[in-house]
C-alpha cells in the first residue's frame, strides 16, 4: 500500500502546488484534495489512513468537500502530504522503480495499438492501390495499342463477360435499305445487333477504282499501314503482297491463295481512298466515324479464321469488290442463350457489325478478288 501512495508523490506534489497557485479558489481546492484522496486510495485502499467508510454511499458524502473553506481545505492537504512523508524512502524509490516500469508498459501498449493501427490503415491503402491498377491495367489492355501483339489465349482470360441480351434475339442477319438513320441508331447502331445495309455504297466511285493494281500502285514504295494482318499467308509485311508474282495477283489457276488486312495511317492515302467514298449515310449525326481505314483483300476459297477483335466501338465494312461470307458466333457465355448466324455480303452492301462481342470467321465465296474498305465509329 505504501508503494502505491510513493508512486502517486510525484503527481501529488504537483497537485499541491497547481492548488496554492490557487489558494482563494474552493472549488479548485476541493478538486484537488478529492484527486489526492483518490491516489491515496480512499475508501477502498488505505481506509484507515483517510478516515472513510468503503460504503458507497457514505463514500458519496465526500462531494461534501466543495463546500469546505480554502483555509480547512489547506490545513487537509497538509496533512494528506504529512502521511505521505510517512512513508520510508527505500519504498519511495521502490515505487519509483515500478512507476518507471509502468510507464514503460504503457508506453509499449500505445506504441503496439498505434502499430496495429497503422498495419490496418496501410492493408486499406494497398487494396485501394490495387483496386485502381487492376482498373487501369484492364483500360490498357482493352485500349492501348501494344507494341508486342497479346497471345489470343491472353486476350479470352481478360476479357469481360458479355450481356448475352446482345445477341439472344437474333435468328439471322436483317438485310435492309433506305435506312432511316434515327432507326438505325435507335436499333443497331450501339445494340451489337448485326444488320446488314443493301444501298450503304450508292454514289460511290470506289465501286469502280478500287482493284488490287490501284492499291498496288496506291503504295507503291511504300509500307503506310499501322497493323498488318497476314493470317494464315506468309506475308510479312504489305508490300510482300504487292510484290507477289503476278499469276498469284490474278487468282490464276494452281496459284496459292491468300487473305491479307490492314489499317492505313497515312494521311496522304487516306485523303485518296476517300475521295471514292463517302460517311454511311444511315450513321446518326451524333457518330463519329474514326479517321483510320481498315482494308481487307484476299483470293476465293480464303479469309480470316474464327476470332474475336480487341476494339473498342462496332464498326462497319463495305464490300467493295467480290462476295464474303459472314459466320457469326455469340460470346462464350452465352453459347446456350444465342444462335450462331451466317450472311453473305454482296457488292455495293455494308455489313455493321460490333466485332468486338461477336465472334466472327469471313470465307470469299465469288470468283473474284474480294476488297472491302470499313472504319470504327463511337
Amino acid at each position: 500500500m505504501k508503494l502505491r501512495l510513493a508512486a502517486a508523490l510525484p503527481t501529488i506534489i504537483q497537485c499541491s502546488v497547481r492548488a496554492s497557485q490557487f489558494g482563494k479558489m474552493s472549488g479548485k481546492l476541493s478538486r484537488v484534495v478529492r484527486f489526492i484522496r483518490g491516489l491515496l486510495g480512499c475508501a477502498r485502499l488505505c481506509p484507515r489512513w483517510c478516515g472513510e467508510s468503503t460504503n458507497p454511499v457514505q463514500r458519496g458524502q465526500s462531494s461534501m468537500t466543495e463546500n469546505k473553506s480554502p483555509s480547512r481545505l489547506k490545513d487537509e492537504l497538509r496533512i494528506l502530504l504529512g502521511r505521505i512523508e510517512e512513508v520510508p524512502l527505500s519504498s519511495r524509490l521502490r515505487s519509483l522503480k515500478l512507476l518507471r516500469a509502468y510507464a514503460r508498459l504503457r508506453e509499449t501498449r500505445l506504441k503496439s495499438g498505434l502499430r496495429a493501427k497503422l498495419v490496418k490503415l496501410l492493408g486499406l491503402l494497398g487494396v485501394c492501390l490495387l483496386v485502381y491498377l487492376a482498373r487501369d491495367y484492364y483500360h490498357s489492355v482493352k485500349y492501348d495499342r501494344c507494341l508486342i501483339d497479346q497471345p489470343p489465349l491472353v486476350r479470352q482470360i481478360f476479357r469481360p463477360a458479355e450481356d448475352c441480351s446482345v445477341c439472344r434475339d437474333v435468328k439471322h442477319v436483317e438485310k435492309i435499305s433506305n435506312v432511316d438513320p434515327k432507326l438505325f441508331e435507335e436499333r443497331y447502331a450501339y445494340s451489337g445487333r448485326p444488320v446488314v445495309i443493301r444501298d450503304a455504297t450508292n454514289g460511290w466511285s470506289a465501286m469502280q477504282v478500287f482493284s488490287f493494281a490501284f492499291l498496288k500502285e496506291l503504295y507503291e514504295g511504300q509500307d503506310a499501314n499501322c497493323q498488318f494482318f497476314p493470317y494464315k499467308t506468309e506475308f510479312r509485311s504489305l508490300q510482300d503482297v504487292f510484290n507477289m508474282s503476278t499469276s498469284r495477283a490474278l487468282l490464276q489457276a494452281g496459284s496459292k491463295p491468300w487473305y491479307v488486312g490492314w489499317s492505313n495511317c497515312d494521311q496522304a492515302i487516306g485523303t485518296i481512298l476517300r475521295k471514292h467514298y463517302q460517311r454511311p449515310y444511315f450513321l446518326p449525326d451524333t457518330a463519329e466515324s474514326e479517321k483510320t481505314d481498315w482494308l481487307f483483300m484476299g483470293s476465293p476459297g480464303y479469309g480470316a479464321p474464327m476470332h474475336i477483335d480487341d476494339v473498342e466501338y462496332p464498326s462497319w465494312q463495305a464490300q467493295i469488290r467480290g462476295h464474303k461470307t459472314w459466320i457469326l458466333e455469340p460470346p462464350r457465355e452465352c453459347h446456350y442463350s444465342c444462335n450462331r448466324v451466317e450472311v453473305t455480303v454482296n457488292p455495293g452492301e455494308i455489313i455493321v457489325l460490333d466485332t468486338n462481342k461477336w465472334y466472327h470467321q469471313t470465307l470469299i465465296v465469288s470468283d473474284d478478288v474480294s476488297i472491302t474498305i470499313g472504319a470504327e465509329y463511337d
